[in-house]
């Protein structure tokens, strides 16, 4: 049994993978490594379980540092998700600054759907990953995520409140929330929209799999035809099938 995590800049995902599948899950904030309640909620998910080792995808290097020095102290060794071990075939002029979230993403996306595709992950970046026909990671876009420009707004306007996204069907707003959420949801399907098919003529693609994950990815996706499925957990599902080739 392995011990997945998936520490974005916004929360953590952890999962035990046992028997070629995803056991259980957690879902925590990533700050959390920085007091006591990392190693608590840690604990919780591996409740005396054998754990023979952990694989972790980190875009936060300071949480990585704190990962290590838990796990030292539980006896378990530290694996984590490069461009040398992931098993993947890239094409990128420096595949070492590719972050290993997204090499888990189309690693887990290789693994269920034909390529060409793209996996658009919403974490706190708005992520695009493209995998060629021939089965090749040949990069990608980064945009700012759907929290980062709403709290951006609260953050920089004496105004504006935070708002909570949801989905919408309204395109005027009569209230300053709403205005500010139909903004965000019709604004980002609009933004994805675009950059897909942008993608598409780049790859001379007529048809191509586009996968969403990450956290507003069921309600953005909702009524965007671009996304062909979504899959809340690709990214452990990634780390899952690159945990079985690293020792």
């Amino acid at each position: 049994m392995r011990l997945l995590l998936d520490i974005g800049n916004t929360h953590t995902r952890a999962a035990l993978t046992s028997n070629n599948k995803l056991t259980k899950t957690k879902l925590f904030e990533t700050k959390e490594w920085f007091n006591a309640k990392s190693a608590k909620t840690i604990n919780q998910l591996l409740s005396n379980k054998q754990i023979d080792a952990t694989l972790c995808a980190s875009v936060v290097p300071s949480a990585t540092i704190k990962l290590k020095k838990l796990s030292y102290l539980k006896g378990i060794k530290t694996h984590l998700l490069t461009h040398k071990n992931c098993g993947l075939k890239i094409k990128y002029p420096k595949p070492k600054t590719i972050g290993p979230d997204r090499l888990a993403n189309a690693i887990g996306a290789l693994d269920e759907f034909i390529p060409p595709l793209i996996v658009v992950d919403f974490g706190t970046a708005l992520t695009f990953d493209v995998v060629d026909k021939k089965g090749i990671y040949v990069g990608g876009v980064i945009c700012p995520g759907l929290s980062v420009m709403t709290e951006y707004l609260h953050e920089k306007t004496a105004l504006l409140p935070k708002v909570k996204i949801k989905d919408t069907t309204q395109f005027i707003g009569k209230s300053t929330i709403q205005a500010m959420q139909i903004g965000a949801v019709h604004g980002y399907r609009g933004l994805i929209s675009n950059i897909v098919t942008g993608l598409k003529k780049t790859l001379h693609a007529r048809k191509i799999n586009v996968i969403a994950t990450g956290g507003c990815a069921e309600i953005i996706s909702a009524n965007l035809p671009e996304i062909s499925a979504t899959r809340p957990l690709l990214t452990l599902e990634g780390l899952r099938l690159a945990s079985e080739r690293i020792n």
